[in-house]
């Protein structure tokens, strides 16, 4: 078990840095908003939200990664150490937070481990402890991909948080109308309106603070193993035995088993199963009307 120490985050200060590093980056380039038009598409009881990135906004984003890779000659670690202009806070000894570089939600953060660990090593309660830290801090969302094939563009460990709500109208998160049959059920459950595999459970109310962290690990691994998803030994580190997308809201955890990173040429990451998916072009939004935000979930989560 990891031996945890007290978090570095100062209560009541995250939102306000959040703010104050976003404005210093956006004045200084550092941060790059990406420009989208929100469309919503109801299935399955879910008013999905669909961003669609600009054309010219599209366009921008390729040329500064193309940049970025030119200027580096190399793949590199952007989170060893990370932009110094995107970083938000000293969130505990093993992680801090930095602001998501290319971003659709403002104040997306990253969530990301001091020191170099593997993406598909499985999360522990320091991992959880930080998670908890800023969520605490405002109204939002924690998720995780588990995984390329679930999503994570970067082999440096991250969890990811997103403020609340995900959309201007409508529930905080869209999924949580279909959550209605199995509120307050106990221990692990399957929403009836998911068609794909997971696994749910409703997050004990108001846990001590020292605990938190103990009790969303153990929740975590019992998702885990309820999807199928293993601890297996890499270099003498608990890894992910198959791929996985994690979600983590204030009342509950979603965890779902992956198959595949795209329905055709969309990339879904955890944030499309709480409702919320993001296409690049025209062709692409036409693709999920035709077959349904829902069939597109079954398909990259393997059925």
């Amino acid at each position: 078990m990891t031996e945890l120490r007290p978090t570095r985050l100062r209560p009541g200060t995250l939102a306000a840095a959040v703010d104050r590093v976003r404005a210093a980056a956006l004045a200084s380039g550092a941060l790059q908003p990406i420009e989208t038009e929100q469309e919503r598409i109801e299935d399955g009881g879910v008013r999905f939200v669909v961003r669609r990135v600009s054309s010219l906004a599209l366009k921008r984003l390729e040329g500064h990664r193309r940049a970025a890779r030119a200027a580096a000659g190399a793949p590199s670690n952007p989170f060893l150490p990370p932009e110094p202009g995107l970083l938000v806070a000293d969130v505990s000894d093993t992680h801090c937070a930095v602001l998501n570089k290319f971003y659709v939600l403002d104040g997306h953060l990253l969530i990301v481990t001091r020191a170099y660990v593997d993406q598909e090593t499985l999360l522990d309660e320091s991992d959880f402890a930080a998670l908890a830290a800023c969520m605490a801090e405002m109204p939002s969302l924690g998720f995780y991909n588990g995984g390329v094939v679930a999503g994570a563009s970067q082999p440096h460990k991250h969890l990811q948080m997103v403020p609340l709500p995900l959309a201007p109208e409508g529930p905080a998160v869209p999924i949580e109308p279909v959550l209605a049959p199995v509120a307050g059920a106990a221990g692990i459950v399957r929403v009836p309106a998911f068609g794909f595999p997971h696994a749910f459970a409703w997050r004990e109310s108001a846990p001590a603070a020292v605990a938190e962290p103990t009790r969303l690990a153990a929740l975590y691994r019992a998702l885990l193993e309820a999807i199928g998803v293993r601890a297996v030994e890499r270099g003498d580190v608990p890894s992910q035995s198959a791929p996985y997308s994690l979600l983590v809201a204030g009342r509950w955890m979603l965890a779902v088993p992956r198959a595949r990173e795209h329905f055709g040429a969309i990339s879904i990451n955890a944030l499309g199963f709480a409702g919320s998916l993001f296409v690049r072009d025209a062709d692409d939004l036409a693709a999920l009307r035709r077959v349904g935000p829902m069939a597109a979930l079954r398909e990259v989560a393997g059925r």
